[in-house]
């Protein structure tokens, strides 16, 4: 039997969007940056603050980690691609060494875990001996968010940091998005600022200051304005997950219709069997696989490598 793709109804719970004046290029200043970023923040806010919107936070988080790892790869010089970053980090067997690749992605996916101002994770994270000077920068950043804006709290710490250490670029865009977080009373960091930064820009910031400014807000905005319609995108989505789960008969279907909201990409033998990551329900690698390759023929996964073997999966997008 041949299944459709399911649909997605664009209208879905009426889905906060960006308004056209927001996207709208033009000449650039400080302050309608500033101006056009409040718009956007409010309706990224609205997505991940509000749960009737059906957006799944987690997963949301863990796409923009893999994005983050994959500019900070291009910020310190490796230019890893993506699927070799997600493969590096998804595919390496339990105890075995990740490589470099795997471990920029551990890193982004420990920062989406933060609690905006928990000093304990921040030095887990970063280590104890640079916590203390991270939180002083943090704090400048929270006053300069609250008096300019979140974004230029963001340029602040950014600048804080590689003005200490020009190769920190990895802290420096994790605690730029805690500054984010803490200004919007986030419960979920949201790793949206190196995603379209350039080791160009960042050295312009450390070499000339605020002149520097008004390019790097630009781009944290691009991101946010990014991040928004892949909110929007994954809450569609999810609900089309959701609406085909009664015709999956596969034991514990439902716990791991779940699993799929939460990561971005999926190892059927590894993270469903021999139980579904993160409860004790049992599934094998026989019945993980089906059950992937079904919601492929339903429309609403896809296999992501390309490969007959060590294969995964992710929510249609």
């Amino acid at each position: 039997m041949t299944y459709q793709p399911t649909a997605i109804n664009d209208d879905l719970m009426s889905l906060p969007k960006l308004p056209a004046w927001v996207t709208t290029g033009r000449g650039e200043t400080l302050e309608t940056v500033a101006f056009r970023s409040g718009a956007a923040l409010m309706v990224l806010d609205q997505l991940v603050s509000n749960s009737q919107y059906g957006v799944p936070i987690k997963l949301l988080a863990n796409r923009l980690a893999l994005s983050a790892a994959t500019a900070t790869s291009k910020l310190e010089g490796r230019l890893a691609r993506e699927a070799d970053i997600r493969d590096a980090y998804h595919l390496t067997p339990v105890g075995e060494a990740r490589g470099p690749d795997g471990d920029l992605l551990a890193f982004w996916r420990e920062a989406v875990r933060l609690r905006a101002g928990g000093s304990v994770e921040i030095a887990d994270l970063i280590g104890v001996d640079l916590a203390v000077e991270a939180g002083v920068w943090l704090d400048a950043g929270q006053e300069r968010a609250r008096i300019r804006g979140p974004l230029a709290g963001c340029v602040s710490v950014l600048g804080a940091v590689l003005a200490a250490n020009d190769r920190a670029e990895r802290m420096a865009c994790v605690l730029s998005d805690l500054v984010l977080a803490q200004a919007m009373n986030w419960k979920q960091v949201l790793p949206v600022s190196a995603q379209g930064l350039t080791k160009a820009v960042l050295r312009d910031l450390v070499a000339d200051g605020q002149g520097a400014e008004l390019p790097l807000q630009v781009r944290i905005l691009e991101s946010i304005e990014e991040t928004i319609r892949l909110a929007r995108d994954l809450a569609r989505r999810g609900e089309a997950l959701r609406t085909v789960a009664p015709k999956l008969r596969a034991k514990g279907s439902d716990a791991a219709v779940d699993f799929f909201l939460t990561e971005d990409a999926v190892a059927p033998a590894s993270m469903l069997s021999p139980r579904i990551r993160g409860t004790s329900i049992p599934m094998t690698d026989r019945a993980a696989r089906r059950f992937c390759d079904r919601l492929v023929e339903l429309g609403v996964a896809r296999e992501l490598t390309g490969r007959a073997t060590f294969r995964l999966y992710g929510i249609a997008s």
